[in-house]
């Protein structure tokens, strides 16, 4: 049963392409990163993420913030793109994606090659001085937390913060840019649960809507196909079938 609703998947994602994708945490574990939520396993089992990393703490007890959050959030550092993310970006060299919006701060759809990636919750490959705004590469902050800088400073004195969204920002412009594409392109959803606000006001205005996940989310009832499995097997797969259309139908007129 599953082999055939991979099968019509794929013709459908063929079919409807190019394709707007959100993808959530369950894209990364297979990269060895655990998600916020899942039991016995989520990141934050030991703590509130929603207190840990938000403006309140960084703001006013930095020493919790870059003691507990931020030695975790570094923890993706070094993880690696796994086959999700390589077929996505295969997928945007092809015409079939149009842009991958992502909820991760892991940076590892860049890593896989993609280019037009929307990170609506920021990234952690630089931060900036909230004071004049200078650029400053993680590493440099790393080394200012390990060399007991807490909060770091700027050369100006200015507080230095990742480049991450925390609980108590606002969102950055990439998802206007988002929002705009979801109301003109179908959307695949790849492991999200899309329990998080407002990444998950999006497949409402998706005109077409695909869910690879492992959990249910409030979408699968409105979803055109819905995929219970892990993102990289399920994309694998998926793209298995979509590169024998393509050579029967390269232009996707028959």
């Amino acid at each position: 049963m599953l082999g055939k609703i991979i099968e019509e998947t794929a013709r459908f994602i063929w079919e409807k392409r190019p394709w707007l994708v959100l993808t959530g945490a369950g894209v990364s574990t297979e990269s060895g990163i655990p998600d916020f939520r899942s039991p016995g396993s989520g990141l934050w089992e030991n703590y509130d993420p929603m207190e840990i990393l938000s403006t309140r703490i960084l703001w006013h007890k930095p020493q919790i913030f870059y003691q507990v959050g931020f030695p975790i959030l570094m923890g993706f550092k070094n993880a690696q793109p796994n086959p999700a993310h390589q077929v996505l970006a295969l997928w945007e060299q092809k015409g079939i994606v149009k842009a991958v919006v992502t909820q991760n701060i892991d940076s590892l759809h860049f890593k896989a090659g993609s280019r037009r990636v929307l990170e609506i919750h920021g990234h952690l490959r630089t931060g900036h001085c909230q004071s004049c705004r200078q650029t400053y590469p993680i590493e440099v902050i790393e080394e200012k937390v390990k060399q007991k800088d807490i909060p770091p400073h700027c050369s100006c004195g200015g507080i230095i913060r990742p480049d991450v969204v925390l609980f108590g920002d606002m969102l950055p412009p990439s998802f206007t840019e988002a929002e705009k594409l979801s109301h003109q392109f179908p959307l695949l959803v790849v492991g999200s649960s899309l329990q998080v606000s407002p990444a998950n006001f999006l497949p409402a205005h998706a005109p077409f809507l695909v869910i690879v996940n492992l959990s249910s989310t409030p979408f699968d009832a409105r979803a055109d196909y819905l995929i219970r499995g892990k993102a990289g097997e399920v994309l694998t797969r998926i793209n298995e079938i979509i590169e024998k259309l393509s050579l029967k139908d390269p232009n996707g007129d028959g």
